[in-house]
């Protein structure tokens, strides 16, 4: 048993009331100014003002027994932060898509011409598993020194049987040699392959009969995920796919309306999903039927950064007590970026979110669309001692200090690992 005290620490947390917070709760958070933190095998067994603990008797027990005492200096301390969508697991850059949005080719079209996605899907195919494993993790350490000690990471980038379960495969092997937290998503239907581009009511039978029961026999994917967008996945095909899985017993999450508002973020609604994600063109309508399903909205301004379209309307979705998460959307095309607080500086400079509301999308919000809060997402007795130190005085650092990250540590269970 080893128990450390973490003292003299300036410390701002979401509270965790057993649900995604949401409306005005999403901007609540606990302030101990004089804050200490208490750990015990990596796990939290007291936070908040240090002149409270006097008051507790099993704590003061526990004080004499202290293995290492850490001076946080007055330090700023959150949360470490939490990714709830990427796909981090790739094999090559595309930075000439990128040089062809800017001269205006829209990415729909970039993909109908066979590039995107259809570009990362030969890539992965042509790479070895090796090679795959050590590109995913350096994007993943990448993350963890902004401060990303859990993450999702997504597949999807293979399109066929084989391939996506080489990639669950790397982000397993990713999630069992790295310090963080990684929940793996199988993402099937993340675009039509080029052999059926002339029948894709054939691709999604094949995802939802022989690829879904492949995954649930390997036992790595938790999320079952699908791009349901014009040009890419119906309603009706993403509903098989997505009530195929639930069946399995995988929980579901959806890329939602990043594009046209083709009624995405109803389905997620309907089918109860963990989260509905992207949602740049929702409707009214489906926005506010999400928030009566308790679906989280994800967002991912970084994406809309890169692609130059508007930012979705997460203060209309706070107000209509949307619950909001925040992640990076790292991949290869459409937002290259594995750094929280970059997103977190332009949802509160581009999206109207106070620093507050930010704070809870990076963690506790983003915890809950990956099944992850009741481990991680706030610093309160029974999670883990996942969290940052910043060099500011509040989480405002995080969009007040543009283009660099205020990140100055990175602590896994209590352990220091950036």
């Amino acid at each position: 048993m080893t128990i450390q005290f973490f003292k003299n620490a300036n410390i701002y947390t979401p509270v965790d009331k057993g649900n995604p917070a949401a409306g005005k709760n999403q901007g609540v958070l606990d302030h101990f100014e004089n804050g200490a933190l208490l750990v015990e095998d990596g796990i939290i067994i007291f936070a908040g003002n240090i002149g409270n603990i006097a008051d507790n008797t099993e704590i003061m027990k526990k004080l004499e027994s202290v293995d290492n005492t850490i001076d946080c200096f007055g330090q700023c301390m959150i949360p470490g932060f939490v990714d709830p969508h990427t796909h981090m697991c790739f094999a090559d850059l595309r930075e000439s898509e990128f040089e062809m949005r800017l001269q205006g080719t829209p990415y729909l079209e970039i993909l109908k011409q066979g590039g995107g996605i259809l570009s990362s899907v030969e890539s992965v195919a042509n790479t070895s598993e090796d090679a795959l494993y050590f590109n995913t993790l350096k994007h993943v350490l990448s993350a963890l020194k902004f401060g990303t000690t859990t993450l999702e990471i997504k597949s999807g980038y293979g399109l066929d049987e084989q391939n996506e379960l080489k990639m669950l495969k790397v982000i397993d092997h990713v999630s069992r040699t790295t310090p963080l937290d990684i929940v793996a998503t199988f993402l099937g239907a993340h675009a039509i392959p080029k052999i059926y581009k002339d029948d894709p009511d054939a691709f999604i039978s094949l995802v939802a009969d022989k690829m879904l029961p492949a995954v649930k026999a390997q036992g790595i994917a938790t999320y079952c995920d699908v791009f349901c967008e014009s040009s890419v996945f119906s309603i009706q095909q993403s509903k098989k796919v997505l009530e195929a899985a639930l069946k399995l017993g995988f929980k579901v999450k959806i890329h939602a309306d990043e594009v046209n508002d083709l009624g995405g973020a109803g389905l997620a609604a309907e089918l109860c999903a963990s989260s509905a994600d992207h949602l740049l063109a929702a409707s009214d309508q489906n926005i506010e039927k999400m928030a009566s399903a308790g679906v989280v909205a994800t967002l991912l301004p970084a994406t809309a950064y890169s692609l130059r379209k508007p930012y979705a309307r997460a203060r209309f979705m706070i107000e209509k007590s949307l619950p909001v998460a925040l992640a990076t959307d790292c991949n290869p095309g459409s937002s290259y970026c594995e750094s929280m607080p970059f997103v977190f500086g332009l949802a509160v400079l581009n999206m109207g979110m106070t620093p507050s509301e930010s704070l809870t999308a990076a963690t506790l919000n983003g915890a809950y669309a990956i099944g992850m809060a009741s481990k991680v997402g706030s610093l309160e007795k029974g999670k883990q001692a996942d969290f940052l130190l910043l060099e500011g005085n509040s989480p405002a650092i995080l969009a007040y200090h543009a283009g660099v990250s205020p990140v100055t540590s990175v602590f896994k269970f209590g352990e220091q690992v950036a």
